[in-house]
């Protein structure tokens, strides 16, 4: 039984069929929010970082929100496996045996991106020369800026209504900002679904995109300050992007997405909706979506989630969340070996 589909816009299907499965074919990586649902598909990241990429000789442009941030920060380390191990283990390992604070969460998840930075980590990302890393963080506007949990609740509130209507006003409540490592030849610049800042990614201020990409309204204080930006409240890159909903047309070459679905709420305030995201956005990328097969093979028969913390105590979750990255190496195992065989064709499904 598959564990792993692959799914493709109309474009990407055609150049599939007609082309060996390989790293070249590929200039945009994608990794969406969506708090721990990246444990549940690891094995899959692992095999892309250190084998799939492991010889990049051309410039792949990466795009990440949230922990999805953090996971593409790990890709475009000179060791990525040695990175993402440290994310792993750090991540899962997180505990709150008491109800914790923002600030506390705050600091703890500081930490956690201390770890995956390591002490040569920033300089690594920054200066990669094929890798041109780029992490999504949201400037808070209006009552979403003014501080305090209850103008935050409101503020929130009122985006979520909003959201009701229109996926755009989510504008009028918060700014995209994307931090790039090479802003000149950014294959994400003039974003246009909604209205984006652009930024220099640098070694000083990686620290503070990576805290403020994963900094979830009302559950981790937000980040006041990043070298190069505005000074503002910044927040979880999800609340615009959470599983991405955007042109991807200004590169030459596929887009490769590693999800844990086959189908995007495009922002945070979409979860609970039926807003569909545009297929034509997809039209030349190649998703990798885990098979409902596989998913209810895992325990509790899903992908972790932050409801975890909420519903399980410190060692029953992190068993949990240990056991379920051990599962997903059958992601990576049948990935290789579509590769390895050649039998992309037989599995390929049309977007």
């Amino acid at each position: 039984m598959s564990s792993l589909r692959f799914i493709a816009g109309p474009k990407a299907y055609k150049t599939l069929s007609e082309n060996e499965f390989k790293p070249e074919l590929f200039t945009q990586l994608l990794a969406a929010s969506g708090g721990p649902k990246w444990i549940g598909i690891a094995g899959l990241d692992r095999y892309l970082f250190s084998e799939f990429f492991k010889d990049l000789n051309h410039q792949l442009h990466t795009l990440g929100a949230s922990s999805g941030a953090w996971r593409l920060a790990c890709l475009a380390q000179k060791n990525p496996a040695n990175a993402y191990d440290r994310l792993e283990q750090l991540y899962i390992g997180q505990r709150y045996d008491t109800k914790p604070t923002a600030s506390q969460i705050s600091a703890n998840v500081a930490g956690i991106i201390c770890g995956i930075l390591g002490s040569n980590g920033a300089a690594e990302i920054v200066d990669n020369q094929h890798i041109n890393s780029h992490f999504i963080a949201c400037q808070a506007r209006h009552i979403n800026r003014a501080g305090g949990r209850l103008s935050l609740a409101t503020g929130l509130a009122t985006a979520a209504m909003t959201n009701l209507i229109s996926r755009k006003s989510i504008a009028w409540h918060f700014r995209r900002c994307v931090f790039a490592a090479n802003k000149q030849e950014s294959a994400f610049a003039g974003l246009n679904d909604l209205p984006s800042r652009y930024y220099d990614l640098s070694h000083a201020n990686i620290h503070q995109v990576l805290l403020a990409t994963g900094s979830i309204p009302l559950v981790l204080a937000p980040v006041t300050q990043i070298d190069g930006a505005p000074q503002g409240h910044y927040y979880d890159g999800g609340i615009t992007d959470y599983h991405f909903d955007l042109p991807l047309t200004q590169s030459k070459g596929l887009t490769l997405y590693p999800h844990f679905y086959p189908h995007m709420a495009p922002g945070w305030f979409d979860k609970s909706l039926s807003r569909r995201f545009a297929k034509q956005n997809y039209d030349n990328a190649l998703i990798l979506a885990p098979s409902d097969a596989y998913l209810q093979a895992l325990p509790y028969g899903k992908l972790p989630d932050r409801e975890d913390f909420k519903q399980l105590d410190s060692d029953t979750r992190i068993k949990y969340w240990r056991q379920s990255a051990s599962m997903s190496q059958v992601l990576a195992d049948d990935l290789a070996s579509v590769i390895n065989r050649n039998t992309l064709l037989e599995r390929l499904e049309i977007l």
